[in-house]
């Protein structure tokens, strides 16, 4: 698991994708957060993601990095655990502009999951296998 939060953290950005009823819907994520050695993200309830995980929490998450020209590829379960304060702090406090945008922890539209029976891979531009994990 740290390995691939390290992997994460050490881009701008990865897109996560959902499934939207018959279809799928991609879109850019941001900083994961480590917290009860678990991987943390977050969204607003409003947004149309949060609703896509309400219906089915199967995501996929991917990750390019140009420097080592290899990516990552996540297929997992998002938990919603917004009913946690301890996760929702650790998150705010991981942020310095979290609570400035409202995710405070007795704001309902913060939402947050972490990731849970993930199978990564860290490929090459080969498509080789470089390193896997379960977590």
């Amino acid at each position: 698991m740290q390995d691939v939060f390290s992997y994460l953290k050490s881009l701008e950005v990865n897109f996560l994708a959902t499934r939207d009823g018959d279809s799928v819907s991609c879109r850019p994520f941001g900083d994961p957060v480590k917290f009860d050695n678990k991987i943390y993200i977050l969204t607003q309830a409003n947004k149309s993601v949060a609703k896509q995980l309400a219906a089915d929490n199967h995501i996929c998450i991917v990750a390019y990095k140009p420097s080592e020209e290899n990516w990552l590829r996540i297929f997992c379960e998002a938990i919603d655990d917004s009913d946690n304060p301890a996760a929702k702090q650790a998150i705010i406090d991981e942020f310095d502009w979290a609570e400035e945008a409202g995710y405070t922890i007795d704001n309902p539209e913060f939402k947050c999951y972490f990731l849970a029976n993930a199978k990564a891979e860290i490929r090459n531009s080969d498509g080789e296998i470089l390193a896997s994990y379960k977590f």
